[in-house]
């Protein structure tokens, strides 16, 4: 992830424009992989970084953190958060918790542990809000694949167009997909259905996560789907967001595709509304189960259950 630009210049601008409130301070970083938002922190002037990873990847970190003499102020803690051991309360703590359509393998509930347990009242999180889109789209390689089929007897002499009922349940029948959506195949202004801040919300909040939606389509197109996506907003007073939107530039996290069954013809002005729930898989927390509830004009009124994980 590191090679995620848009992602760690996000992260370094966001903390480096907080260097007022950090400096001196005492910083928990949860999740700290390979140590590089624990250095952020101190380059920012923070004067003790708990730099908390459970996995072997800490030992990595400590090397980083010894290869740009911080071990002074870095103090690496292999350990899950919750099992960790911190010499009293943190003024600011820093996570990139963020996993697919947000909430997949998502480690939101280990920075409410910190949160709860260690952060000083009014103490900063990085990030201090996360809020979710979802829009209608346009899958243009959905198109070409399912029109593949009717092509096959011009191209070999063999008519196979009855696979294409088969290919259209392949494609669209499966479960959440993350992948590249672009502004030309967006087609309604997208909708913010849930915002979440760091600082109140609950356990019950993030397991789950429920909005409405209603859109009005831009004009004629075949709808594939649903994209969802996220930004998040790092504190102060022109604070930094980091942005998963198909109208920015594009993260590792790319776009979570909920298709529909079969695509569906839409004109302009018509309208598409329902309601959508994101909450933990009943047989793995950290996988994402996700309620697409539907209707699109006069006519198709559905309910969809999505799976991520299982």
């Amino acid at each position: 992830m590191l090679s995620d630009t848009v992602r760690t210049h996000a992260y370094r601008l966001g903390i480096a424009r907080n260097h007022n409130a950090l400096l001196g301070k005492t910083v928990l970083d949860v999740g700290a992989g390979t140590g590089i938002l624990s250095i952020f922190c101190a380059q920012a002037g923070a004067s003790k970084v708990y730099a908390v990873e459970a996995s072997a990847v800490s030992q990595l970190a400590s090397e980083v953190v010894k290869e740009n003499k911080l071990d002074g102020q870095v103090e690496v803690i292999q350990s899950a958060v919750e099992n960790a051991e911190i010499p009293g309360q943190v003024d600011a703590i820093v996570s990139e918790w963020m996993g697919y359509g947000l909430m997949y393998e998502s480690m939101l509930s280990s920075v409410l542990y910190a949160r709860d347990r260690w952060l000083k009242p009014g103490g900063l999180i990085f990030p201090s809000c996360a809020n979710m889109f979802i829009a209608p789209v346009n899958d243009a390689t959905v198109e070409s694949r399912l029109d593949f089929w009717s092509e096959v007897k011009d191209m070999y002499g063999v008519d196979m167009t009855c696979v294409q009922s088969f290919a259209r349940k392949c494609i669209m029948g499966k479960d959440m997909a993350v992948c590249s959506v672009y502004p030309e195949h967006v087609l309604s202004h997208p909708v913010k259905f849930a915002t979440l801040d760091l600082s109140s919300a609950t356990l019950e909040d993030i397991g789950n996560i429920t909005g409405s939606f209603q859109f009005c389509c831009f004009g004629s197109s075949l709808m594939h789907g649903f994209a969802i996506w996220f930004s998040v907003l790092f504190p102060g007073e022109n604070g930094i967001v980091l942005s998963t939107s198909p109208y920015g530039e594009e993260t590792h996290w790319k776009q979570t595709i909920l298709y529909l069954d079969e695509e569906l013809q839409v004109e302009q002005d018509t309208s598409v509304r329902g309601d959508i729930k994101m909450s933990a898989s009943e047989s793995n927390p950290r996988h994402l189960s996700v309620t697409l509830s539907y209707s699109i004009g006069d006519g198709i009124c559905r309910t969809k259950i999505f799976q991520m994980g299982n």
